[in-house]
Formats: structure tokens, C-alpha cells, sequence
């Protein structure tokens, strides 16, 4: 971990909020005194994930508690991501260090243009010295904030930066194998595979209530972040120093993996589909076995409002999702290419229909090859 010269740290909004909503300075800065002596002037590297936009919101609004309606949880995003920028500015502004605002959502991140965008706009805010505080887009994004899963976006943002390491901070001090604080229950150092967590029971939301985070979803980050090949730290913000310094706290979680290719990560576990296409076994077997683009002929049904380059869900014959894709066609335009060669289809309707509904470097697949 000392080693790690490009880190991406997720703090929680109970790490930084009080449990009535507002900023706390004492918490901010506390963490910022640690990330400002992480970097060693410009050394190392530090990608910032900060939850938090909702939670601060909610004292300036006179809310007393996370609503549960969207229009005012984007309302109190609204309020709050520009007092949680401008108090990281003020914190970081006392080492001389710059931040930049980075606002994602998954479309950002899983079309192929905008996947660069975001990949370019990171690296060359750490190039510069600056660190970015990336957050979800909980303003006008509806999925991130029902998901609510920063802990999932630092995951992705830790494989796009091509991070070496991702620290996950929330109240709690590690993964525990009971409920922490219960007699009996012990800190689980070290979790090297999935097998590791076997008869563990992970507990849910996090006693403050003012995030929607977890335990679940921060094992979750682990498990796509470890299989994209960036090891993971789980520990309290209150240990952060100890944990980039090495020392033995939290849970470490073990490279399961190698990095794969950037944008089908995220369109694996970012993207919200729009819409299914069903696929006939000869179409599973050639997209999932052989890897190959989808093609008209090989769909025997479709569902959904969806437009050309949204996320979609392949799915077999018993409507098991098999694969997901950034999809060529609208639907209204794909019921009259179902079961039909792209050959006959430019012959009848033009050079346009002559080709893949989803192509396969736009394709990620979702269950094991189904032979060696």
C-alpha cells in the first residue's frame, strides 16, 4: 500500500455530515490534513470520492432528516454539492492544493465519448496538481441517487484513473464477521477471494442516516474493484492515516483480477438498461461462446423505449440476462429487422441497416462462457 502512487479515498456522508444534516468543518479538514500529507507534495496522487451533497443540504433547507421524494433529495444535492466543494476549496486551499469538481453519472461514464471525456478531464486534474472530488451527479441523475452507491462509483472511478489503490472510509473500522461491537465478533483482516466471506453476515445502512450506503455496498466495490485489479482498504475515516500509511487496520481486500477493458466495466455495473433484447439460442451461444457482435437475425423479441446508443439487456429464450450492450437501433426500429439478415435488410431499407444491432466492443457479458 505504500507503495500506491495514484489512490482513489471514498468518504460517506456520516464521515463528514452531522446525523441533522450540515457540514461538520472539524470532520472535513480532519480528513483533509490526511489526504494533503498522502500526496508529499505532488509525489502521490489522490482521487477524492466524497458523498455528503444530500446530507449537507438538508440543515440549509430546514429539512430535518433525508427525504424520501426525489425532488427534494435532488433539491438538497443542489444546496449542498456547492457547500461541500467550496468547504474541500477552503480545506485544501490551507496546503496550497487546488481542487477540481467532477460530477459523474453512468451515461458519463458508458458511452464511449463521454467515457473518455471523464477519463481525460481526471488525468489531467492530478497532471496539474489538483485533486479531484468526484461525486454522482445527484441533481438531475434519477438511478444514482435511488441507488445511492458512491461506494460503487469509487470502484469505477479506481479502474478508470488506473488507480493502485482504493480506500474506502465510513464509521465503521473493517469488515467484521458479526455485527461490530457484539460480544464474539472479530475484524476480518484480510479477505484474499469471495470464498473468504463465506457464512459472513454483512450488515446494511450505516447508524448515522443520513447516507444510504453500507456494508453490503461497500463489499460490493470491493468485489469489482479487486476483479479489475486494484486492491482495496475498508476502514473508519477516523483511521485514514493509518491506513495509507500501511499499518495494520481495516479490511484488505486482495487482487482477484486484471484490469479489462475500461467502458465495459462500467457498462456492466453503472449502466441501467432501457430495454431487453431476446435472444434465440444459436444468437446466445455466438455472443456469449464466440464473443461475437449481435445481429438482427439472431433476436426474436424486444422491449422498452430505448434510442440508439442506450444501454440494453440480452436475454436467453427463459429470460435470464445473458449480456449487456450499448444498442445501434431505436426501438420502434427494431421489430422490423427481427429474424432478419443484415444483408436482405440493406437490400430492402438501405446501407444503413447493414450491420450490427449491438457490437461486440460494445457488449459485455454477464454469465460465464458456457464451455471451456
Amino acid at each position: 500500500m505504500t507503495g500506491a502512487r495514484r489512490i482513489v479515498v471514498k468518504v460517506g456522508s456520516s464521515s463528514l455530515t452531522t446525523a441533522s444534516g450540515g457540514l461538520d468543518a472539524d470532520r472535513v479538514d480532519a480528513l483533509v490534513d490526511v489526504l494533503a500529507k498522502v500526496r508529499d507534495g505532488g509525489e502521490r496522487e489522490v482521487v477524492l470520492v466524497s458523498s455528503g451533497a444530500i446530507a449537507a443540504g438538508l440543515a440549509p433547507l430546514g429539512l430535518v432528516r433525508r427525504p424520501k421524494d426525489l425532488a427534494r433529495q435532488q433539491a438538497a444535492a443542489s444546496v449542498g454539492q456547492g457547500l461541500l466543494v467550496a468547504r474541500y476549496t477552503a480545506s485544501f486551499a490551507r496546503y496550497g492544493v487546488r481542487v477540481g469538481q467532477v460530477l459523474l453519472t453512468a451515461d458519463d461514464t458508458s458511452r464511449r465519448a463521454h467515457y473518455r471525456n471523464a477519463y481525460s478531464t481526471l488525468d489531467k486534474l492530478l497532471e496539474m496538481g489538483a485533486v479531484p472530488v468526484v461525486n454522482e451527479n445527484d441533481t438531475v441523475a434519477t438511478d444514482e441517487i435511488r441507488f445511492g452507491d458512491n461506494d460503487r462509483l469509487a470502484a469505477l472511478v479506481a479502474h478508470l484513473v488506473h488507480a493502485d489503490l482504493l480506500v474506502l472510509l465510513s464509521d465503521v473500522d473493517g469488515l467484521y464477521d458479526g455485527p461490530p461491537g457484539t460480544p464474539g465478533a472479530s475484524r476480518i483482516a484480510e479477505v484474499t477471494g469471495p470464498d473468504d466471506l463465506a457464512g459472513v453476515t454483512i450488515g446494511s445502512a450505516g447508524k448515522a442516516g443520513v447516507g444510504t450506503g453500507g456494508m453490503v455496498t461497500k463489499v460490493e466495490a470491493a468485489r469489482i474493484a479487486t476483479a479489475a485489479g486494484v486492491p482495496v482498504v475498508l476502514t473508519s475515516a477516523s483511521r485514514a492515516a493509518d491506513a495509507l500509511a500501511g499499518r495494520d487496520t481495516g479490511t484488505y481486500f486482495h487482487r482477484t483480477g486484471r484490469r479489462s477493458a475500461d467502458r465495459l466495466l462500467w457498462l456492466a455495473h453503472a449502466s441501467t438498461p432501457q430495454g431487453a433484447l431476446t435472444l434465440d439460442d444459436g444468437a446466445v451461444r455466438a455472443v456469449v461462446e464466440r464473443r461475437t457482435s449481435l445481429l438482427p437475425a439472431g433476436i426474436s423479441a424486444v422491449e422498452g423505449e430505448f434510442s440508439a446508443g442506450d444501454p440494453v439487456e440480452l436475454r436467453d429464450l427463459r429470460g435470464t440476462p445473458v449480456a449487456r450492450g450499448l444498442v445501434n437501433f431505436d426501438a420502434k426500429e427494431i421489430p422490423q429487422l427481427l429474424g432478419r439478415s443484415t444483408r436482405d435488410l440493406a437490400r430492402e431499407l438501405g446501407p444503413a441497416y447493414e450491420r450490427e444491432v449491438v457490437h461486440r466492443d460494445d457488449l459485455v457479458i454477464l454469465v460465464p462462457r458456457l464451455t471451456p
